[in-house]
């Protein structure tokens, strides 16, 4: 099966965008590397998995109860507890690439890290499968080819909406300040940008109800070809479902 490498920041990615992939990925029998900044363990943002802070507002901004679940469980992993380092990447030794996303301030250092960005447009450049979900859609923009481009330029893709992201902004700002708020532009503005064509972002259908493992039609995603992307945690299930069934096709058809 394949060996799928999922970078995360120290702390602050999300939980249900990276514990529910983890979960669908292994139980198809794929092998997951998990790689952050020091190889240590990372943290996901303990707002969104335990809803402190986040007021009566909690019950809709917090992962939900498959999300957290599956989040609980992938901590207790072997491979999630023995991470290894950026520095440590090597894109030969791995067949697939997940982006996870997250919005809180720890999430900056993952974003900008020009190693990982250079590990992503090193898996664009050998036609490895790649799935980014959320602000995960950023840290691939932000991945440049030997040309100087986006490795999305060209390339169809959703992300984090510029609805949901100020949604969430706006019903929060007043005692969370700009929680919701990674950067001052958009997740889906500086995506646009990179891809050239501004019809290429795909935003979806309006996102009401979160999927589930027997309701993936509530998700949305966008494949084009190896590359794979999706929006928000609400959409995680179909996401990891997707991709775990890219892979094993992929396999299948190289056999």
């Amino acid at each position: 099966m394949a060996s799928v490498l999922i970078p995360l920041p120290s702390r602050d990615f999300d939980p249900t965008e990276t514990g529910v992939p983890w979960r669908m990925l292994t139980a198809r029998g794929h092998r997951v590397v998990f790689a952050t900044p020091d190889g240590r363990p990372g943290e996901a943002d303990p707002k969104m998995v335990t809803g402190a802070g986040l007021g009566i507002l909690a019950p809709l901004l917090k992962a939900d109860a498959a999300g957290r679940e599956a989040y609980l469980q992938m901590t207790r992993s072997n491979e999630f507890q023995n991470p290894i380092a950026y520095g440590e990447i090597a894109a030969a030794d791995c067949d697939a690439l997940l982006l996870p996303g997250g919005h809180a301030p720890g999430m900056r250092p993952y974003l900008e890290s020009a190693l990982l960005q250079a590990h992503v447009a090193d898996c664009f450049e050998r036609g490895r499968p790649v799935a980014a979900i959320c602000h995960g859609v950023l840290l691939a923009a932000r991945s440049r080819d030997s040309q100087g481009r986006s490795v999305l330029s060209g390339r169809k893709t959703t992300a984090l909406t510029k609805s949901m992201e100020l949604m969430a902004w706006n019903l929060t700002r007043l005692y969370l300040g700009d929680y919701y708020r990674t950067y001052p532009t958009t997740v889906e503005d500086e995506v646009r940008a990179a891809l050239g064509n501004s019809a290429a972002f795909i935003t979806g259908p309006m996102a009401v109800r979160r999927d589930a493992a027997a309701r993936l039609d509530l998700g949305f995603t966008v494949r084009d070809g190896n590359y794979l992307s999706a929006r928000w945690p609400g959409d995680a299930h179909r996401f990891g479902s997707e991709f775990a069934a890219m892979l094993s096709d992929r396999q299948l058809s190289a056999a």
